[in-house]
């Protein structure tokens, strides 16, 4: 445990005090005194701490949030949003809410997909982690410290600052928060020849429900193994990570090859899942499948999207051997760095200098919903042109198909809290934007998907239907009572078999529950 300074302790103590003293105001009636301590402590930590009545409230909330069905008048507002700077600070939040009562919910890049990060139906008070940003890379061993207020693009960006030969396993998304994206199990386009992020972390610093910073050795193995895919907010504040790198060739190649229907699009995806986890583990073939207008004729295209970690001839020849049929050209495939094509699965343009991954600011933010399943047997082509029938008469909603196999199929279900590993040949996303405003709008596409989700039940995977923590959904269940019975709705669905024994571990470290959200780990208590 690492023993915070006295300075440090007295930083802790005084904002502890102003805390209580935010949280309780609306409440108590407060004498001159408390008053005039509490207008000094916010004027002391006026950078850190916004109430609904400071001028940057508004700022500081909407700049994280990623999904604007979240970010409407009608959207529960925390009553404070707390900024830490210092570890110090997340200590105070942690102890404070425990204190005063007030539910707190944790936010490190805002990128849940259903918002738990940082909405409540009830009282509550936002811990931002965005300011927590610091990456310390060490070449010696090729590891990094990442805190968890730092975006994925930030740590490529950062790797690639100290070695164009070494990167790491993650999102493809560059402002994705690290925080949430690792302890969810954080899976990205080398997870066919790496694995998880998960797979890579070596070390974690948490703060518990004591207040207590915690490393590895600290926290002990139990809990090491729950943050390493159970999601960190049902046990704790992750503080950040500790990861190994991994080599990454001086030179990759990315192609896409876009397919509609009449371009024999069926016959490329059933192929494609008869092959995509047992290819070459260099190679990964994402499949995004859209409803489109093509001369005024609803279709469905298929876009094959890859990242293969070697040149294209040897490409070429992975591609002539096992998926012939895609006809893939010289001419579709380009070459370039690894941070190129982080930039270029990113949708940069080609060219972008790499800093561009240091900006935290999205291109745009959509109303929008994302679900998930696993396949485990292929669909065959019958049931994939009733997909696409089905797809074409719902609307909007996409699905992408992302492959496993690989390390992914060598890796234990139990190693770490994450379990969709080997029998899996791939995952969904369903996916759905719009930029339509009001109730009507969200109840058209919120259904759409929701019906497609329903149509794909006998192609899935069953008993129970798999969903990934990182894909965020509380349609599969929420909890409102935080019981056991409750909480294995959706827990069952997310880790499988994993489930009770981070049961176990929430019991053993979280007696109380006070880590919480709607889809949080609950205790046996």
């Amino acid at each position: 445990m690492r023993t915070p300074s006295s300075g440090s302790v007295r930083s802790l103590m005084f904002f502890l005090g102003f805390l209580l003293f935010s949280s309780f105001s609306s409440s108590c009636e407060a004498s001159d005194s408390v008053y005039d301590t509490f207008i000094q402590c916010l004027s002391n930590h006026s950078s850190i701490v916004y109430t609904q009545s400071n001028s940057s409230y508004n700022t500081v909330l909407q700049s994280y949030i990623r999904n604007q069905r979240f970010n409407t008048s009608s959207t529960p507002k925390p009553l404070i949003i707390v900024t830490p700077t210092v570890e110090s600070h997340v200590q105070a939040a942690i102890l404070c809410s425990k204190n005063s009562g007030m539910q707190m919910k944790i936010r490190s890049g805002g990128h849940d997909y259903d918002g738990l990060s940082y909405i409540s139906d009830i009282p509550f008070f936002i811990l931002d982690m965005f300011n927590l940003r610091e990456i310390e890379i060490d070449m010696g061993d090729e590891t990094a410290w990442v805190k968890a207020g730092a975006t994925l693009g930030e740590l490529y960006y950062r790797i690639w600052e100290k070695s164009k030969l070494r990167g790491f396993p993650a999102g493809v998304c560059s402002t994705v928060g690290a925080g949430g994206h690792i302890s969810g199990g954080g899976y990205g386009n080398m997870l066919r020849k790496y694995g998880l992020s998960i797979d890579h972390v070596v070390d974690a610093k948490i703060v518990d429900v004591n207040g207590r910073i915690l490393d590895r050795k600290g926290m002990g193995e139990d809990l090491f193994w729950a943050i390493r895919g159970g999601g960190g907010s049902s046990f704790g504040v992750i503080l950040g990570y500790k990861i190994k790198l991994v080599p990454v060739p001086e030179t990759v190649t990315v192609f896409r090859v876009q397919k509609t229907l009449d371009q024999n699009a069926t016959d490329l995806v059933y192929k494609w899942q008869l092959v995509a986890d047992k290819i070459d583990d260099d190679l990964f073939i994402r499949v995004l499948l859209q409803p489109v207008t093509v001369n005024k004729v609803r279709t469905i295209r298929a876009s094959f999207i890859s990242l293969f970690l070697g040149d294209a001839a040897r490409l070429l020849s992975v591609m002539d051997k096992d998926f012939p049929e895609l006809g893939l050209k010289k001419e579709d495939c380009m070459e370039m760095s690894w941070i190129d094509s982080v930039l270029y699965w990113g949708n940069f343009d080609n060219g972008t200098s790499p800093e561009a991954l240091l900006s935290r600011t999205p291109d745009s933010v959509n109303f929008l919903k994302r679900k998930s399943d696993y396949v485990q047997t292929p669909i065959s082509k019958d049931g994939l042109e009733w997909i696409w029938k089905k797809m074409i008469e719902i609307g909007k909603t996409g699905l992408v198909f992302n492959p496993y196999g690989g390390r992914m199929s060598e890796i234990p279900s139990s190693e770490t809290a994450f379990p969709h590993r080997a029998g899996n040949i791939y995952k969904i996303q369903y996916s759905v934007n719009w930029s339509e405003e009001g109730e009507e709008a969200d109840k058209q596409y919120m259904t759409e998907i929701r019906r497609l989700y329903s149509y794909m039940t006998p192609f899935v995977s069953k008993s129970p239907r798999g969903a990934f923590l990182n894909y965020r959904d509380v349609d599969i269940g929420v909890t409102k009572t935080w019981s056991y019975e409750e909480g294995k709705v959706y827990g069952a669905k997310y880790f499988l078999e994993n489930f009770e024994r981070l049961v176990k571990v929430k019991t053993a470290v979280d007696p109380s529950n006070f880590f919480r959200n709607e889809q949080s780990i609950p205790t046996l208590n």
